[in-house]
């Protein structure tokens, strides 16, 4: 009786991982349009209340298909929560070699702004934050991907601004980044506008932070 013959997988030419699954390869449209629904109704229900049936309903397709790549809501929600972050990560790259020392600094706490890139964010802040005893681990995603650069963002350029003789050698930068990026925070719970809050608060730490040019001696001072 002949044997049987093994199925093989056929690899990709130039592929080093060694055999793939046979199956269907997954749609990046179809993960794309689950993301986005996951993170609508993280806005509308929040994290407890959103489900797997209404995420997959928003993004017309069966609960089957959304198992078959997410095995829980969580692994979903910190797969959303990334998308977001990728789009954001050119928000921290920053040239500052065109701009004034002043300018450089309320761009940097413009770009502070939870919603520069995401107008749902601070929703979206506050539902971790109404999750922090439930799930800590979200709010511990959002403190490391979201706060934590921005913090550090700021923290960098004063280094910088600091290195061109343009700002104090003794100011705590850590204290100013916390206190800028606050600053949207407050003016979300206030209900006040967030448009001009860069300018409002530099023009308040600027003559703390920035170095005063040498004056220059004069004939007299030098004749003293």
């Amino acid at each position: 009786m002949a044997r049987a013959r093994r199925a093989t997988a056929v690899v990709p030419a130039g592929t080093e991982d060694g055999p793939r699954p046979v199956g269907r390869p997954r749609d990046a449209a179809l993960d794309e349009a689950i993301i986005l629904a996951t993170r609508r109704r993280l806005v509308l229900d929040g994290y407890s209340r959103m489900t797997i049936r209404d995420i997959a309903a928003d993004a017309e397709v069966g609960r089957p298909t959304l198992y078959r790549r997410w095995g829980t809501k969580f692994e979903l929600v910190v797969d959303a929560l990334d998308y977001g972050f990728r789009k954001q990560h050119s928000m921290f790259e920053m040239d500052l070699d065109e701009l004034a020392p002043r300018e450089a600094l309320v761009e940097v706490v413009r770009r502070l702004d939870p919603t520069y890139f995401n107008p749902d964010a601070m929703v979206l802040m506050g539902t971790f934050a109404g999750e922090a005893v439930h799930t800590p681990e979200l709010l511990g995603i959002l403190r490391e991907h979201a706060v934590e650069p921005r913090v550090r963002l700021v923290e960098s350029v004063l280094t910088r601004l600091q290195d061109r003789g343009a700002a104090r050698d003794d100011i705590d930068k850590h204290t100013i980044a916390t206190m800028c990026f606050g600053s949207y925070l407050a003016a979300f719970f206030r209900g006040e506008s967030d448009l001009d809050i860069a300018e409002a608060v530099v023009s308040v730490l600027w003559p703390a932070i920035g170095k005063k040019p040498a004056r220059r001696r004069t004939t007299v001072d030098r004749q003293r």
